[in-house]
Parts: C-alpha cells; sequence; structure tokens
C-alpha cells in the first residue's frame, strides 16, 4: 500500500505516508490563503524522512486523501457568495423562524440558558433573498398545485438582479416527488445557461437531504450552497497542485460520514468536520486491531479539542440531525463533540464572574499564540506549556517554529496576572490546570449522558498536544491511565488513510410496521423493497462512475425507527436487506426492541403503541486497506529509561516549586521504555509530559501508555 493521507487544520496541516510497510509523518502550519502551500511543506517533511523527493512519492502512490476544516473555517468567518432562495408559497419565513430555537442551537448550555442576551446567528440567506414560487405537493407526493413556470422565471430574473450568486430551491414534500424541483432547475438552464452566467450553481434540496422536516433541509442545501464556492477553489487548488507534481490519478476527499469520495462526487456540506472524523475512523481501526474494547477518542490540537465515541469494537455514534455551527441540518455525521481547548486557544479574564476562560476564541496559525512572534498579543495554552518548562523554546515542531518565552510572558502579564492577582507562573499554572478540566469535564458529560463510565474506556489522546496535556485530563478525570496511540500527533491524518469508499443515501418513508389501532402488521413489502434497492443503485452508480469494482460494493441497510407516536427516532442496523414475510417484519421488530432498551433502559419498550420506520437509509461502501496496528499491550519485563538528554526546570499543577526535570529524546519512544515521572519526552512530532505521580510505558508503533503510579 502507499497512500497519502492529509488532514487540513485550523493551526497545523499534518500528512501521513504509508509507504509499503513504512509510515511516516510530515507536519507543517496551515497556509490558510493557499492551503496547497502547507500541504506541501508538510509532504516535503515526510518525503526527507523517506529519501525521495515529492515527484516521486506521487507519481507512485496509490491515492492522496484530503480532510480539511476549509468548509467549517468559511462558516465560522462567515465568507461565502450571496444565496438566494426559492420556496413553496406559504413557507417565505421557515428559515428566519428557525423553528423557534435558531437562538441556542450550536451554543453551550449555559449560554442557552442566558435567554436576556439570546441572539439568532446572522442569516446566510436573508428575508430579502427569498421568493415564493406557486406550486404545491401533498405528503404523499400527489401535486395538487401545478407549478407556476411564468412566475419561477419571474422569481428566478428577481434573484439574479439582486446579486445572487447561488440559488437553492426548497419546495414542500420534494424528498416525495421532487419532479417539481427539476423542472425548477430545467426553467434555469433555458433562461440563464452556463456560458450566459458563467457558473452559478442551482442546488436542489431533495438531492442533498433525502429526509422530510423542511426547516433541516433547508439549511442543508443553504450551508452546501454558501459553501460551494469555498470548496471548489480551495479544493481544486490542491487538485491542480497534485497535478503539477505528478499525480494523476482522482483526488480522495473525506466525508463526515465516516467514509469517503472522489472530489466530483463530494458534495461541500459533506467536508465539515472531515478531519475530526477521520480521527475517530482511526479510533476504531486501532480499538478494532488492538482489541481496546471501548475507546474515546479526544484530539487536541492547535484549535479544539474534538471528543468521539467507539463501543463494542467498532459501532460509532452518528448524528441524523446534527447542528453545524449556528445550523441544524438534515445530513448523516459521525456524532462529535468540539471545545475550544486547543493550543492555540486564548485565555481571558472574565470581568463578570471574575474568573479565568479559556477559548472558544483561538490564535490558530496566524498570528499563532504569542510565543511564535507572529504578532499574537493574547496569551495562550501552548503559551502557558512554554512557561511552564514543558515546551523546548529552540527544538518545538522539530525547530521549525522557534518560540518566544518573552512574547509568552509578556501576554500572560499583561492580560491575566493583575486580574487574577498572581504571577506569571501562577497564572500559566491554572490555564494549564483550566484547559485540562475543561477537556476532563466534556469527555465526562459526553460519557456519562450516554450511560457510561469514563473507567470503563480505553481513552486516546492525539492530535498535536494531546500527550501534552493527557496526565493533566486523567487526573481531572480520577481515571489510572490513559493511552496516546502510535502516530499521535497526526491521527487524524493516519485515519484519513483507512476509511472506505463510502456513500450514503435516504429517504423519508411511512411504514407501519404494527398498527395499534387496526392490529395489523406491515404487508407493503414491494414498495419498501422497491425504495431500498432505489438507494442502493444510487449508491452502486456513485462508486461505478469512480471506477470501483461493482462485485466489491457491499451495502448496509440502517432504518430510523420509533413506537407511535415518539419525537425520538432510534437508528436500526438491519440484518434483512429486503422484507418479504411477516417473519421479516417480526424480527426488525425484535432488533428495534433491543436497540431501544440499550438505549433507554430495558423495560422502556412500547410496543403496543405500534412500531414505524420513517426514514430508510442505505450506505454503500467498497472497502480499502487500512493502516495496519499491533498489539499495544505494555512488556511485562519493561526496559530501563536512557540516558536524559537535558534537564529543565518544570511547574507543575499542585507543586508550589519548580522541579528538575530530566528530557528525553526519540530513543524513550523504544517499546517497552519505561519512565517514571516527572519527566519530558521531546520527538520531532510532539511532546509527552509525565507529570509526577506518573508512568509512562512506550508500546510498540510509538504509541504511549500512561499510568497513574502505585
Amino acid at each position: 500500500m502507499k497512500r497519502v493521507s492529509v488532514d487540513i487544520g485550523g493551526t497545523f496541516t499534518d500528512t501521513f505516508v504509508a509507504w509499503g510497510d513504512q509510515y511516516v509523518e510530515g507536519k507543517s502550519l496551515t497556509t490558510h490563503q493557499n492551503l496547497s502551500l502547507g500541504f506541501n511543506d508538510s509532504l516535503i517533511d515526510a518525503c526527507q524522512q523517506l529519501g525521495i523527493d515529492a515527484h516521486t512519492l506521487l507519481s507512485e502512490v496509490d491515492s492522496v486523501r484530503y480532510a480539511t476544516t476549509l468548509g467549517t473555517n468559511a462558516l465560522i468567518e462567515h465568507k461565502g457568495p450571496r444565496v438566494g432562495l426559492l420556496v413553496t408559497t406559504g413557507f417565505k419565513h421557515t428559515i428566519p423562524l428557525s423553528r423557534a430555537r435558531g437562538y441556542g442551537e450550536g451554543l453551550s448550555e449555559s449560554e442557552q440558558m442566558d435567554i436576556p442576551n439570546a441572539r439568532r446567528p446572522d442569516p446566510i440567506v436573508p428575508i430579502p433573498m427569498i421568493r415564493e414560487v406557486r406550486e404545491r405537493t401533498d405528503y404523499l407526493g400527489d401535486i395538487f398545485w401545478k407549478l407556476d413556470e411564468d412566475d419561477v422565471r419571474l422569481r428566478i430574473r428577481e434573484l439574479v438582479d439582486i446579486g445572487a450568486e447561488a440559488i437553492v430551491v426548497m419546495f414542500v414534500n420534494s424528498v416525495v416527488n421532487p419532479k417539481n424541483e427539476l423542472r425548477v432547475r430545467e426553467i434555469f438552464l433555458e433562461d440563464y445557461p452556463a456560458h450566459l452566467l458563467g457558473a452559478i450553481p442551482m442546488l436542489l434540496s431533495h438531492q442533498v437531504a433525502g429526509r422530510k422536516g423542511e426547516y433541516a433541509r433547508a439549511t442543508s442545501t443553504i450551508i452546501d450552497a454558501f459553501l460551494h464556492q469555498t470548496m471548489y477553489h480551495g479544493l481544486g487548488t490542491l487538485e491542480l497542485n497534485l497535478r503539477a507534481q505528478g499525480y494523476s490519478k482522482p483526488m480522495q476527499v473525506n466525508h463526515n460520514s465516516g467514509g469517503m469520495a472522489q472530489l466530483n462526487s463530494t458534495d461541500a456540506l459533506q467536508t465539515v468536520h472531515s478531519g475530526p472524523v477521520s480521527g475517530i475512523a482511526a479510533s476504531e481501526s486501532l480499538a478494532y486491531q488492538a482489541n481496546l474494547g471501548n475507546v474515546v477518542a479526544t484530539d487536541m490540537g492547535g484549535t479544539s479539542f474534538d471528543i468521539g465515541i467507539v463501543v463494542q469494537g467498532g459501532l460509532k455514534y452518528y448524528d441524523f440531525n446534527p447542528v453545524i455551527d449556528r445550523w441544524l441540518v438534515s445530513i448523516p455525521m459521525v456524532h462529535l463533540v468540539s471545545l475550544g481547548a486547543g493550543g492555540g486557544s486564548i485565555a481571558r479574564y472574565e470581568q463578570m464572574y471574575k474568573t479565568l476562560e479559556i477559548g472558544p476564541q483561538s490564535a490558530g496559525s496566524d498570528p499563532g499564540p504569542a510565543c511564535y512572534d507572529r504578532g499574537g498579543m493574547r496569551p495562550t495554552v501552548t503559551d502557558a506549556d512554554l512557561l511552564l518548562g514543558y515546551l523546548d523554546a529552540k527544538n518545538y515542531a522539530d525547530g521549525r517554529i522557534p518560540l518566544n518565552p518573552r512574547r509568552s510572558r509578556q501576554a500572560v502579564q499583561e492580560h491575566l496576572c493583575e486580574n487574577l492577582g498572581l504571577d506569571v507562573i501562577e497564572s500559566a499554572k491554572l490555564i494549564k490546570r483550566q484547559v485540562d478540566i475543561n477537556m476532563a469535564n466534556g469527555i465526562s458529560t459526553e460519557l456519562r449522558t450516554r450511560g457510561y463510565e469514563p473507567k470503563d474506556f480505553t481513552i486516546l489522546a492525539y492530535g498535536g498536544n494531546g500527550p501534552l496535556h493527557a496526565c493533566g485530563i486523567a487526573n481531572a478525570l480520577g481515571i489510572s491511565k490513559i493511552l496516546a496511540p502510535p502516530f499521535s500527533s497526526t491521527f487524524s491524518a493516519c485515519g484519513a488513510g483507512s476509511v472506505s469508499q463510502m456513500h450514503i443515501h435516504e429517504m423519508s418513508t411511512w411504514a407501519i410496521l404494527f398498527n395499534s389501532n387496526t392490529k395489523q402488521f406491515f404487508s407493503d413489502f414491494d414498495n419498501f423493497n422497491n425504495n431500498v434497492e432505489t438507494l442502493e443503485r444510487r449508491g452502486k452508480d456513485d462508486l461505478l462512475r469512480q471506477g470501483m469494482d461493482p462485485a466489491a460494493i457491499k451495502f448496509r441497510l440502517e432504518l430510523d425507527m420509533r413506537y407511535g407516536n415518539q419525537r425520538v427516532q432510534t437508528a436500526v442496523i438491519s440484518d434483512l436487506s429486503r422484507l418479504k414475510t411477516l417473519k421479516d417484519v417480526l424480527s426488525l421488530m425484535d432488533q428495534f426492541h433491543k436497540r431501544y432498551g440499550e438505549r433507554f433502559g430495558e423495560g422502556s419498550q412500547s410496543p403496543e403503541t405500534g412500531v414505524r420506520i420513517n426514514t430508510i437509509r442505505v450506505c454503500s461502501y467498497v472497502e480499502q486497506p487500512a493502516v495496519q496496528f499491533t498489539n499495544l499491550q505494555p512488556n511485562e519485563v519493561p526496559l530501563s529509561a536512557p540516558e536524559p538528554i537535558s534537564h529543565r526546570e518544570c511547574h507543575f499543577v499542585g507543586h508550589p516549586g519548580p522541579i528538575n526535570t530530566p528530557v528525553y529524546g526519540e530513543d524513550a519512544k523504544k517499546a517497552g521504555v519505561m519512565i517514571h515521572g516527572p519527566a519530558i519526552i521531546t520527538t520531532r512530532a510532539t511532546t509527552y509530559l509525565v507529570e509526577p505521580e506518573w508512568v509512562y510505558h512506550a508500546v510498540a508503533q510509538g504509541a504511549v501508555w500512561f499510568m497513574r503510579a502505585h
């Protein structure tokens, strides 16, 4: 296997290269003005370790895969085209009203409770950019108000005249019968062909989201349109850069569903959060191969701290109506929780509550933390780590980024010391303590709200700053061990190289498996099976278009089910791909009964109220060779620690004065090496901090266990 996988984050661009049985990592600062520059630097870093040039490597690899936060950043910065919206008459205010919940979605619980200061997000599509079209389709798909084509032409002309750079069409019940939406696009191309307007995209809501629910379907399509230009130019530039360096195969893009596809088969919306989701994919693969059981994936990078859960050897949690930025959307996405707790997260004094707050604002890569000496003036987590002695100012990121401790000291002193009533070191300790508590609370909340205990999980600490804060997170959680996985600093990039070629298609349905009023069971098997077959055909066509072998294509049927008129739906992976008999119906109901009990507690099931299927979802995929992990259990007879390369004065939370701390180099990563804390292990990719009363135990492939000393 020869493969390049890339994770373009808000601060760093990580490259992971699988070259036969060799795995190497590359890292550089993200260049937001031109993503290909950061990628080239990162790739060259990896190529130097392999002893080959980038052109030779790219001409021989099987694939190049990108996971990126480009779309996420564009949403946060509100950079995008002017979007126009066509809706069914009477639904003009669906988006502005935002289900009366827009003021709170995407905010933390404390912000949601602050009702007096509630504020809706700035609209992507303001009311003047919305036009109503005379048409209507009922819930069964019957058109009872024929599309007024003259009205359509007039409304499109109005949007074009006021500067629409992208147009979204969202008609009621178009997922059941898309005829009117499809006809609108035909009219648009008749009046405004591409050679006349250039390339104004028109997106149809039923093609972006296949489920009912006008608001979430509309916002999904609007965000897709808003990000279309940014993603097209950003990823297009990356593809041109690959072509110039000898790569001739299609470029692959990772999706937030946990799969990937070629660039020409990727919607912009599917790329949002694809970087952190790739880390969860790597965690899933690692948990299965190394037999780790339940794992929590925690990615502490330069901008954020991302949390995901993988249980029972490969089961991931999905959000089927996730909130992206401040908007509820209707796409399947691997469940992810993001906290503003990265190395670049800014520390500030909150005047109202007289306390220290960390994030969510981040210094990013430009200007970066104050110590980067690039113009950043605010104190960050990285500045605190430097002042406490954990980082080597002359050997940070393998010497590529020299750090300036004087800038860190100045930033902490100017913005925090006077307000906190502490000196610089104590203020830095408080930053370290607070950010570790924030991350631990995020992990604890995520697990306990789903009925799990942290002690029953292996917590993976990865990302550029994960091993640096692993012991602090464990102290705050009250657990005794954490694993820094193989290739921890580029683990998300590693995951980007292990996902399957995959597409997910879904549609709303109205299938009553058991009618509580008539006591009848479902019998319309032909309609159900035809719908499944339609979704399988769409997925198969997507994969065949990308050159996949038809014999390698697999399908997975998932159903969103509920009891009676409950609002809560539960996703069930069906053992059957078709329903043919009453026995099949009863088997599916049994699966739902079991899954519901696992989620809400045995005995909470209520089949007497009826059982319904609301959504049919088909995952079409082709499995790809994955990065191979080995046994990661600690050696029974550990190796003694090598000689330190130096010593530094370090300050630790809970310890009043500085401690003379040994510093080790790359040789401390040899499998079997055990080091008692306090200690620092500095490698070319990251820094491992072993706090007092902790033990560092290196295992295979550069993975490290942090264990509490007994």
